[in-house]
């Protein structure tokens, strides 16, 4: 009989016991995939917000506070800059950031190549409710917010109509064709906005020329939208470009607002991680003890190996092939039970997030799996091979 047949011949005798050992090693692959999985949903989380925000860049007036005192005595803080930014920058911005684009993407075309969308904000009073008029460039807006799906009406193309967030539409009672009263303009509603889980649902869109002109603020803007429209896009840089070369105006490049955001995520991975490693000490103690077990189960049956003449690394080989086929079964139980574990939890721990299964984790979860097996048969194995023939005749 060949090694590897009296390793499943055994295997089949002592089905509960492989089993037990096989139960320490899909307890700690099964933290490990979950715990990955539900990160990566959580990291794909964060990017899709980010994407769904649109632009890569915001540029705000740069406005600093200063602490008044008078020796010790506080007097309070003073804001020091601009609240607006001057429309006069925007061309600056643009060869700036479409410059920048172009170098490192090695493109010689001409054209524009980011969406560069410039807002103004206003609050105002709406049939007696306090609402927030955004004026925006209704062409460079809708290239920046991709998102935007018009419930009812058609998206604004003339100076006096305006465009209504799903909420406000509701609270305000707005309908289609309402002419509302802007700082002493009336505009007409052209559309209401699907409801997008953004401040866009609570606010007013019209475009910036009107907005400028109702409340006496025009050449001015409250902030710039930037889209690079590219992965690659150097934005980090443009941004420090933007920064040193401009004065006033102070840019952030939106992988920088979500660092903190994926910083949380990471922390919370690595702490997860520690308890799936904890997880997997234990099961490799699990599988140790069974191993354990297994030899002094097995000390008539080494001894017969040992009498007919099979050789210690033929013994360590049989508790090897063993502990492989341990790690195989652990691994895809391991596996399927990560996933479920995912699926279970990682809506709670991450909000809205959308779990899927990952092909990826079913090697890696074998391979671990098989590992954890190995390594935790190697000193049971090593105490067999010690097992003399003497001890197995005192066991019968």
């Amino acid at each position: 009989m060949k090694l590897y047949q009296l390793v499943v011949k055994d295997i089949l005798r002592r089905k509960r016991r492989v089993l037990y050992a096989a139960l320490g090693v899909v307890i700690g692959t099964m933290t490990v995939v979950g715990i990955l999985t539900i990160t990566l949903a959580g990291q794909a989380k964060v990017y899709n917000q980010l994407e769904k925000y649109g632009a890569n860049l915001t540029v705000v007036p740069a406005i600093s506070n200063l602490d008044m005192k008078l020796g010790d005595l506080s007097l309070g803080t003073l804001t020091v800059g601009e609240n607006y930014i001057p429309e006069e920058k925007l061309p600056q911005i643009r060869q700036i950031t479409d410059g920048m684009i172009k170098e490192a993407l090695r493109i010689k075309d001409e054209g524009d190549i980011a969406a560069i969308a410039p807002k103004l904000y206003m609050k105002t009073q709406m049939d007696g409710k306090s609402v927030i008029v955004v004026g925006v460039d209704l062409e460079e807006e809708s290239e920046i917010k991709t998102w935007w799906k018009i419930r009812s009406g058609e998206y604004f193309k003339q100076a006096d109509q305006a465009l209504v967030g799903a909420v406000a539409a509701e609270l305000l009672k707005f309908n289609m064709g309402d002419r509302i009263p802007l700082n002493g303009t009336d505009i007409t509603i052209a559309g209401i906005l699907e409801e997008t889980g953004s401040n866009d649902d609570y606010q007013v869109f019209v475009p910036i020329e009107t907005l400028q002109k109702a409340f006496n603020k025009e050449g001015l803007v409250s902030s710039i939208d930037i889209r690079a429209l590219c992965n690659a896009c150097p934005v980090e840089i443009i941004a420090d470009e933007i920064n040193q070369n401009i004065p006033g105006v102070r840019a952030v490049a939106v992988k920088q607002i979500a660092e903190t955001e994926m910083g949380m995520v990471e922390k919370m991975s690595k702490f997860m991680l520690a308890l799936a490693g904890i997880a997997l000490a234990l099961g490799c103690f699990g599988v140790v003890n069974t191993m354990m077990t297994s030899v002094h189960e097995r000390i008539k049956d080494i001894g017969i190996m040992r009498a007919v003449g099979a050789s210690r690394n033929q013994i360590i080989k049989v508790f090897i092939y063993e502990a492989i086929a341990v790690g195989i079964v652990g691994g895809i139980l391991g596996y399927v039970a990560g996933t479920l574990l995912a699926y279970a939890i990682g809506p709670l721990i991450f909000e809205g997030t959308v779990v899927t299964y990952v092909p990826e984790y079913f090697p890696l979860s074998l391979v671990l799996a098989t590992f954890i097996a190995v390594v935790a048969t190697v000193y049971p194995a090593f105490r067999a091979t010690r097992i003399k023939v003497a001890d197995s005749f005192r066991s019968l």
